[in-house]
């Protein structure tokens, strides 16, 4: 379980598909599926690192959006905006999360995850070299939409949440720097989302007391492994170096055709 959570915290932030490498790591170490509850907690452990990371941001935007809602201030309107496409761009995500999530969790194999894998190093590829210009301040209903629709698309384990959002992020014109806290900002909501409606499940879960302390061990080393592989990957992120996940996801997909 520790090993799990290790790896799920460091897939959580990074564009490689946390869910695909849940499952990989769950099938060489002959655990078998991990189940909701597990996905809960580990969920619940990559956000609260993520909130800790960003917790100015978003301390910030929800003040200054207050403000602006209180006193229409211009000087508070462009985080006011920014948090509007934050919301708009939860959307895609959210309804089909609900919609669909059944239909995902029954239709996944080792190819599927394999496929999508190419996917996503085929997509980073593609925008290695994209400088955007577009700040926080900049951004449109049409940026949060298309990003949106990119973190929709990676409800499929092997197309990253965090590789499907930057990369739209990126290719509609952002900066790296804004693209990659947008990424983080529809993040948030989305997983907080998820850990509200998996909770009578956890709840539910009959042999919880007896996997408490596996859970517990998941659940620390997500949290710890998260926080170190967010900040690890904003370095390379700002070093322009995210072509390299490219050569990984593509790696990790023939490997995958070749022994399973």
């Amino acid at each position: 379980m520790i090993i799990i959570g290790l790896v799920q915290g460091f897939t959580e932030p990074i564009p490689v598909s946390s869910s695909g490498h849940v499952m990989i790591a769950s099938e060489i170490l002959g655990l078998g599926e991990q189940g909701f509850t597990f996905a809960i907690l580990t969920n619940t452990a990559s956000l609260l690192a993520v909130l800790f990371i960003y917790r100015q941001d978003i301390a910030r935007l929800v003040i200054h959006s207050i403000h602006y809602l209180k006193t229409r201030e211009e000087r508070y309107k462009s985080d006011f905006r920014f948090s509007c496409f934050v919301v708009i761009g939860t959307i895609p995500a959210g309804v089909l999360g609900v919609l669909l999530n059944d239909f995902i969790a029954e239709n996944v194999s080792m190819t599927t995850i394999a496929l999508m894998l190419f996917v996503t190093g085929i997509a980073i590829w593609f925008i290695r070299n994209m400088k955007g210009t577009k700040d926080d301040h900049q951004l449109t209903t049409k940026d949060a939409i298309l990003v949106g629709l990119g973190q929709a698309v990676a409800l499929t384990p092997g197309i990253s949440r965090s590789g499907a959002t930057i990369i739209s992020a990126i290719a509609v014109g952002m900066k790296q720097e804004t693209a990659l806290r947008f990424s983080f900002m529809l993040y948030i909501p989305v997983s907080l989302g998820g850990v509200i409606l998996g909770f009578t499940d956890f709840i539910d879960e009959p042999n919880k007391a007896d996997l408490a302390i596996p859970y517990l061990a998941a659940f620390i080393s997500t949290l710890v492994m998260t926080y170190f592989a967010l900040k690890w990957f904003m370095g390379i992120m700002k070093s322009g170096k995210l072509v390299y996940f490219s050569y990984y996801c593509f790696i990790v997909g023939i490997l995958l055709f070749l022994f399973f």
